[in-house]
């Protein structure tokens, strides 16, 4: 156990929130989140957030004889719109150096989580508890097509695993797109990834499975997040014939001119040529961005249908 009998510190970081509390006493130990507070999943990790709360309420902040407190951590900047590498190390050392914090629940985006967990899976008390309700990318538990041969092993150095998510892995959604885009009559698909290992991942996953079930790959290739317009890459899809696009990535990546684009080049997303998207995008944020020209697309969630949630 990682854990201090007298008052639990705070994490001493600017990305976190003072200790939260609403039981007697001072608590004796710590949990805290880290996802991107700023940017385009703003919306949903506000929301993880506020459940964290709510749970913490309803157990009168105890667990067993045990006073907790929480704090939320914020992994992005507002430059960037999107969690960021350097607060995801900063993040984790000010973790692993606090013998209070027992757990933290995260991480949002896969990437930031392939940075994190090596660092809690050292800390000095012992590896530090890290659960995930977002994290997609195969490689953090297991290897397989898509994965370097040091994953997932390089994120586990002492060899011991200390990380683990509530969340269905991309092999699941991408063969679940496949399956399903072979049923809307898709026979060529061209697929574009941002280059995070999300959505590399994700892309990765869908194209294989895609393959498995007779789908024609036109193309495989990035988009440029920072470029202001992707006409001419639609244009290039355009003379591939592919009846279909798959977006492996996040909205925060410039998705949402992606998307315009796609539609300006390509016509409806329901149309001649179709789109399809993974829960990178499965935001009110894409929504948002992208206007008019988010209708029609097919989108993914790993997870089950919010009618079977109990």
């Amino acid at each position: 156990w990682r854990l201090s009998e007298s008052r639990a510190r705070r994490v001493p970081s600017s990305s976190c929130t003072a200790i939260e509390y609403g039981g007697e006493g001072e608590p004796d130990l710590l949990i805290a989140s880290d996802f991107p507070l700023q940017g385009s999943s703003r919306t949903q990790t506000i929301q993880i957030v506020e459940a964290i709360r709510y749970l913490l309420e309803q157990a009168n902040w105890v667990a067993g004889e045990h006073k907790v407190g929480f704090q939320s951590c914020d992994d992005a900047t507002a430059q960037a719109g999107k969690w960021d590498s350097g607060k995801c190390s900063t993040n984790a050392q000010a973790y692993a150096a606090n013998e209070a914090v027992v757990a933290v629940i995260g991480t949002f985006n896969s990437g930031c989580a392939a940075i994190e967990i090596p660092v809690l899976n050292q800390a000095p008390g012992g590896g530090l508890a890290m659960m995930s309700p977002a994290n997609t990318y195969v490689c953090l538990t297991e290897g397989g097509p898509g994965c370097d041969k040091t994953e997932p092993d390089k994120y586990y150095p002492s060899g011991s695993r200390n990380y683990a998510r509530v969340v269905a892995h991309d092999a699941y959604q991408g063969a679940a797109m496949a399956e399903f885009a072979q049923e809307q009559g898709v026979t060529s698909v061209y697929i574009l990834n941002d280059k995070e290992a999300y959505g590399l991942g994700v892309a990765t996953n869908f194209k294989n499975a895609a393959e498995a079930v007779g789908i024609t790959i036109a193309g495989f290739e990035a988009w440029d997040p920072k470029a202001s317009s992707y006409e001419a890459l639609f244009n290039k899809i355009k003379a591939s014939g592919a009846d279909a696009v798959f977006l492996g990535g996040l909205v925060d990546e410039n998705g949402a001119q992606v998307i315009k684009d796609k539609v300006a080049v390509l016509g409806p997303n329901d149309g001649d040529v179709k789109l399809f998207v993974p829960d990178g995008f499965t935001t009110q944020q894409t929504l948002d961005e992208a206007g008019p020209a988010s209708a029609g697309m097919f989108m993914s969630v790993a997870g089950v249908p919010i009618d079977e949630f109990v």
